[in-house]
């Protein structure tokens, strides 16, 4: 156990002995495995050992259920912070980064109305506060599949 001045610090490793006894209803919580084997020496300490510490089974019978648990000493973060999107990470040289056919390949692959957003995007970005976009400069070309 760490002491910081006056304050008690709990280590984050540290465990209890969750114990349900099924026919009251009841719960009790000891600090470990040796204490609850004195207090009810009718449970052998080597045999509740082997099942909480191999594969950390609980121990069950008609009358008990044992099991160790961990402490929190932080909070849990909630679901929403866990990323579900793994980062994708490309070291080059600068020098030799070269991206124009990665770009093409990725807006190419991408719907026209997502490009047009994006377009319309970077655009705005550029736009001073209450300026609207020069349409006369957007000329529309028709494509080879359009015309009929």
């Amino acid at each position: 156990m760490l002491f910081l001045g006056m304050k008690h610090q709990i280590p984050s490793n540290k465990r209890i002995v969750l114990v349900h006894w099924k026919e009251h209803q009841q719960v009790e919580v000891f600090s470990n495995l040796k204490n609850f084997c004195l207090s009810y020496p009718q449970y052998n300490y080597n045999t509740l050992n082997n099942y909480l510490s191999k594969e950390k089974i609980p121990y069950d019978n008609d009358s008990v259920r044992v099991e160790r648990k961990d402490i929190l000493t932080k909070p849990k973060p909630p679901a929403s912070a866990l990323r579900a999107i793994v980062p994708v990470i490309r070291r080059v040289k600068m020098k030799e980064s070269d991206d124009r056919v990665r770009d093409l390949e990725y807006w190419l692959s991408q719907p026209e109305t997502k490009r047009v957003e994006a377009v319309t995007f970077l655009v705005n970005q550029m736009l001073k506060k209450g300026q609207r976009m020069d349409k006369t400069v957007v000329n529309k070309i028709k494509r080879s599949d359009d015309i009929s």
